[in-house]
């Protein structure tokens, strides 16, 4: 079965240029041109995946990414920005997007990217995954996707969820940027490395007690990132 993308750009030239690139691809496309119309296109389409653009009529790319993940809505956003300001871009991560194009880009990379993204969903983990994975206070699920800190379900996106088990089956060694865009976003060029550090950013503030002390995902300075076992500290009567 075809994988469906939702396009959502006002520019019918870049629409229509996306549109023929990913039909070449094989996926199925439909497009729309305002951000309002994208909440009556998940209805009746039921996208894979999203390629928003950011600025929109009536409602801007931040505001349905915003919306959709208010309404626990996971699917995979790729966000368009014509911006080059490195604040708008995280903008668009910050508010739920799971990567993002400058323009002007190459629709080959575009359909790389969203190859990437449904390569990452396919290869999820069976039924015959190993047993939770436990480090301190968090358990992982990697079948069901669940995430708990002390048996309190913590709620994380379908990225920050790939991030951490990435983390996790690697815990203890130090993963380059580079690493972890290939391993979590299956990228295989040059990215932006930026898109990992805000995805780090975004998970220690939902695993760690202190995101700017951390106990779990340790920065290793001018390399990338470790995930340890947490010091359990003893307590003197």
């Amino acid at each position: 079965m075809k994988k469906k993308i939702l396009i959502v750009d006002d520019e019918p030239s870049i629409s229509m240029l996306i549109e023929f690139n990913l039909k070449l691809a094989g996926f199925e496309v439909h497009c729309v041109f305002d951000g309002e119309a994208v909440f009556g296109a998940i209805q009746s389409f039921r996208p894979d995946l999203i390629v928003l653009d950011l600025m929109l009529p009536k409602m801007d790319g931040l505001q349905v990414c915003r919306k959709l993940r208010s309404q626990n809505n996971l699917v995979p956003i790729i966000m368009l920005t014509a911006m080059q300001d490195l604040t708008d871009k995280i903008a668009g991560l910050d508010n739920g997007a799971d990567d993002y194009m400058t323009k002007p880009f190459s629709p080959q990379e575009l359909v790389s990217r969203i190859q990437a993204i449904h390569r990452r969903i396919q290869t999820l983990p069976s039924s015959t995954e190993e047993a939770p994975i436990a480090i301190g206070q968090i358990s992982v699920k990697a079948e069901q996707r669940e995430v708990t800190m002390n048996g309190t379900p913590i709620e994380l996106t379908p990225k920050e969820f790939e991030l951490l088990l990435f983390l996790c089956k690697h815990r203890g060694k130090v993963l380059s940027r580079q690493q972890l865009l290939h391993g979590v976003w299956d990228y295989h060029f040059l990215g932006d490395t930026r898109i990992v550090d805000v995805h780090i950013s975004h998970l220690r503030d939902k695993i760690e007690q202190n995101a700017r002390h951390p106990e779990y995902i340790m920065t290793i300075r001018n390399v990338g990132y470790k995930l340890t076992e947490p010091v359990i500290k003893e307590s003197y009567a």
